[in-house]
């Protein structure tokens, strides 16, 4: 006979939703810190590629 799971704990859920939240939170400020940097001119630190760099290979 089938029984169901336990049911789980808000004290679990909320954790689980605190750490998806904290690691979303910090992936934004990196993405800002980033682009706050391409827009003044400071990414020095950092490579990115660029479509106008690429060479033309057809005639």
């Amino acid at each position: 006979m089938a029984v169901p799971k336990k049911r789980t704990s808000k004290a679990k859920s909320r954790s689980r939703k605190a750490n998806w939240t904290r690691k979303a939170h910090i992936a934004s400020k990196k993405a800002i810190s980033i682009a706050k940097s391409i827009l003044y001119g400071k990414n020095m630190s950092f490579v990115y590629t660029n479509k106008e760099d690429k060479p033309n290979i057809l005639p």
